[in-house]
């Protein structure tokens, strides 16, 4: 179950709770606020799971963009043997390569960027969707002892 849905759930019973004249306080059932916590606790490891996932991927999208990038520099590498036999190409082909390595490693710099941006992302949203859930428990746990 998603940790924004418990916690509206858990939120509409406070709200449906019936309230102590005077106090601003309410009644709520002490067993019914456990299972709620109970459910936050359980989707928890879910949520950081899919973090640990993404993580994964983040990794795996930068390792594969290096080895591409190998790849277009191996490339390069054997173009400017090849035209390295012709005195007249031998520049021609120095800037090509250099212009080949330079193209690969900005395209893995900002696949790289953009996989570690993309990451960061995700953490952000989880982060703020844990903060709130915990604010939402101590909140929750202060006016139980209220």
């Amino acid at each position: 179950m998603d940790i924004l849905q418990i916690l509206n759930e858990m939120e509409e019973m406070i709200e449906e709770s019936t309230r102590i004249p005077f106090l601003g306080k309410v009644v709520v059932d002490d067993n019914r606020l456990l299972g709620y916590i109970d459910k936050i606790r359980s989707a928890l490891p879910e949520e950081i799971r899919q973090a640990r996932q993404i993580q994964r991927e983040r990794e795996r999208i930068i390792a594969q963009a290096w080895e591409e990038a190998e790849k277009i520099v191996a490339n390069a590498h054997m173009e400017v043997a090849k035209k390295a036999e012709q005195s007249e190409i031998v520049k021609l082909a120095q800037q090509q390569a250099e212009e080949f390595l330079n193209r690969a490693r900005r395209t893995a710099q900002e696949i790289h960027q953009g996989a570690k941006e993309y990451a960061d992302d995700i953490l952000e949203k989880l982060e703020q969707q844990l903060e709130k859930a915990l604010n939402t428990v101590r909140k929750s746990r202060e006016e139980l002892r209220s």
